[in-house]
């Protein structure tokens, strides 16, 4: 995956619907780009360089993974959504929307789309204004000042008026404030731990992965799974209990929930399925002792994928010891996890089918998940 950036997007209008229009780039630069961290005031300010009617300007900050490119396609493909068309022209005219890149990161990029910073950035007080609100420590990586210096020091004598109605921030719509406790469940390769992640990071929880990838039986089990079933299903128990109690008890007053990318009834229906009924007897005696009080999550959400998919995402992660998986081990996993949550009707459950999805590359994939989530 793509390193994430914050990137720095001044956003105007000054035909038609003016707010409207602002409000509708915000709504489509959170479904194609990124999560939104902040929105400035809404300010009014003269037009520049042409005579037209009063602009509406903003600046937001976004969290993304695509490169300077892609952004600049998605920006340059909202703007024709919403109604402007860009003249070959350099002169200044009316426009529904304008969205220009003022930072990229702290990058310094030149191409035939996109200068950053913005050239004309440290001139324009329509858009050093909003940006003070929101990024006044950011600094210019050419200037090597930060905007507030540069607004203080700018020359523009225009007038801005901030104006008494806020954009909304469409990515604070998700309400996880009910969960103390969330638990990402799938089969091997259904995508747990990135959607783990990406919760994590978007709404502020305290992330715990499963350290599956220290267990020196795993691969063992994989390639002698009768011999090793047993000790690698023990040690996955004492290892799950370890961490699960020590990141539970552990209280974190600057995050707003738990996410963790496995749940511990997990160790149940993989043990079933690789160890002799005999055994298995054993192992959830010794489970039940071992996670009787354990908290349980708030919500259990498990990722569906078809086999078929499993398979793909397996191959292209590449872990060694997972390429020889035969996809009736993975179909056995995916019934298991059903047949568990349907005799656990005290979950709070909810199984998302995600087979035709790719929520790690598709943004509004991403985006449908968390609609199903927190759908009542």
């Amino acid at each position: 995956m793509n390193q994430l950036k914050n990137i720095y997007i001044s956003i105007g209008s000054n035909k038609g619907d003016k707010f409207k229009n602002l409000q509708n780039a915000v709504d489509l630069i959170h479904y194609k780009i990124g999560c939104i961290l902040s929105i400035s005031k809404v300010y009014k300010s003269p037009a520049m360089g042409f005579e037209g009617d009063e602009f509406l300007n903003a600046c937001i900050i976004v969290e993304s993974t695509l490169n300077s490119k892609g952004v600049m396609q998605l920006l340059l493909n909202i703007e024709k959504n919403l109604g402007r068309t860009r003249s070959a022209k350099k002169s200044y005219e009316s426009r529904t929307i304008d969205l220009d890149v003022i930072f990229y990161a702290d990058e310094v990029i030149s191409t035939k789309t996109l200068t950053t910073p913005h050239p004309e950035m440290h001139k324009r007080k329509f858009v050093l204004l909003p940006l003070n609100d929101i990024a006044p420590q950011m600094v210019h990586p050419k200037k090597e000042k930060e905007v507030a210096e540069l607004l203080e020091q700018c020359k523009d004598e225009s007038t801005l008026e901030s104006i008494n109605i806020w954009l909304k921030n469409p990515s604070k719509s998700y309400d996880f404030s009910l969960c103390n406790y969330i638990a990402i469940e799938g089969n091997i390769g259904a995508g747990k731990t990135s959607l783990a992640s990406a919760l994590s990071r978007e709404f502020n929880a305290k992330l715990i992965l499963e350290r599956f990838a220290d267990n020196p039986f795993l691969p063992k089990f994989y390639k002698e799974p009768q011999r090793y079933a047993f000790t690698l299903e023990m040690s996955f128990l004492a290892d799950r209990y370890q961490q699960i109690s020590d990141d539970l008890s552990q209280l974190d007053l600057f995050k707003d929930f738990i996410v963790s990318d496995y749940d511990v009834f997990k160790s149940l229906i993989f043990s079933k399925i690789t160890l002799p009924e005999d055994e298995f007897r054993l192992y959830r005696k010794l489970f039940y002792q071992v996670y009787k009080d354990i908290a349980k999550p708030d919500l259990y959400v498990y990722l569906y994928q078809n086999t078929q998919r499993l398979q793909k995402n397996i191959k292209k992660r590449g872990r060694n010891y997972e390429q020889d998986i035969e996809d009736d081990y993975l179909d056995k996993i995916n019934s298991g996890y059903i047949e568990f949550l349907k005799n656990h009707p005290e979950f709070n459950v909810k199984i998302i089918d995600i087979s035709d999805r790719d929520f790690v590359k598709k943004r509004e994939d991403y985006l449908w998940i968390l609609d199903q989530i927190c759908k009542v």
